[in-house]
């Protein structure tokens, strides 16, 4: 059952381009079956039928989050059991295409309805309070500026953050070319400050960091190495809460602040769901929904009967 896992986790990566942290996902969860299936004497995919599929559903429904006491009323999230049933659909399909298996059990295996979680964002205030210039001008203390700068100014994901090449900043140009999900290239406009900072951690900072291993990544750890999405997530908290922002910040909520900000002042949806690298338009429309205080605000303050 495992090697038809990972031939689905290899076709993930080679031919979809699915980003390391999906195949992680994926096997995640398709491994928790396998685990289940073999706890009752089901030790091939042929032998799976649609009843043992729910029945592991059911049983995830019904059960707490591991990290819960025992005998804790907690549930596991809507969420994570929407994840379990995305991935058994896709592996079944990936081996109904390939002729691996002769029947795919899965299809008929409904997704639960989502609560649709509004992002948050920071306010401008904050943003400027996180972006001031420390009095550490070390270097680390650079790349962490340089960090903060360009996910602000950019609006780019944390593993895009730590895969940026020198080869894709084109500084005076002001932009950056990125490669996202499914390996899409897309050209990210970099602002002035960003520009600024990226260019002050490579006169000064990089250069203390890179030996003779080093990858041409422009972020890099104080041994020359690229940064691991962990690492970087950690760095980025910490240097928040020197600046003082007393908000627990992730580097997601950069983006998401980078999109509601331009929203905010009045920039396309379209263009919007461009710089964000968002494959579909309805990805980009929650942050409509963002916005909501902004529309109120306007119409209390032109609508004569406000």
């Amino acid at each position: 059952m495992e090697a038809l896992v990972e031939d689905f986790l290899q076709y993930l990566r080679n031919e979809r381009g699915q980003s390391e942290r999906t195949q992680q996902t994926y096997k995640f969860f398709l491994d928790k079956f396998i685990a289940w299936a073999k706890s009752r004497s089901l030790a091939d995919w042929r032998s799976i039928e649609l009843c043992h599929l729910t029945s592991f559903l059911l049983q995830e429904q019904q059960r707490a989050p591991a990290d819960e006491p025992k005998g804790s009323p907690r549930k596991l999230s809507s969420s994570t059991v929407y994840l379990e049933i995305a991935a058994l659909r896709a592996f079944y399909r990936f081996c109904e295409q390939e002729k691996l298996l002769s029947a795919n059990v899965a299809e008929h295996l409904s997704l639960p309805r989502r609560w649709q979680r509004l992002p948050k964002s920071l306010t401008d205030s904050e943003i400027q309070q996180m972006l001031s210039l420390p009095a550490d001008q070390s270097p680390a203390a650079l790349c962490d500026q340089a960090v903060l700068e360009l996910a602000y100014a950019s609006g780019l994901r944390l593993s895009e953050l730590s895969n940026l090449r020198l080869e894709r900043l084109h500084l005076e140009a002001g932009f950056v070319t990125v490669v996202g999900k499914g390996n899409k290239e897309r050209v990210v406009p970099v602002g002035r400050k960003a520009v600024e900072a990226i260019q002050r951690y490579l006169e000064v900072g990089r250069p203390k960091f890179v030996n003779r291993r080093s990858p041409a990544n422009l972020f890099l750890t104080r041994r020359g190495t690229q940064f691991a999405a962990v690492t970087l997530w950690r760095r980025i908290k910490r240097r928040v809460q020197q600046a003082g922002v007393n908000r627990n910040v992730t580097p997601h909520m950069l983006r998401h602040s980078f999109a509601t900000h331009l929203l905010e002042h009045g920039a396309d949806l379209r263009v919007i769901q461009e710089l964000l690298g968002h494959a579909s338009i309805s990805t980009t429309e929650i942050y409509t929904h963002v916005a909501g205080g902004q529309l109120r605000e306007v119409h209390r303050k032109f609508h004569p009967r406000a």
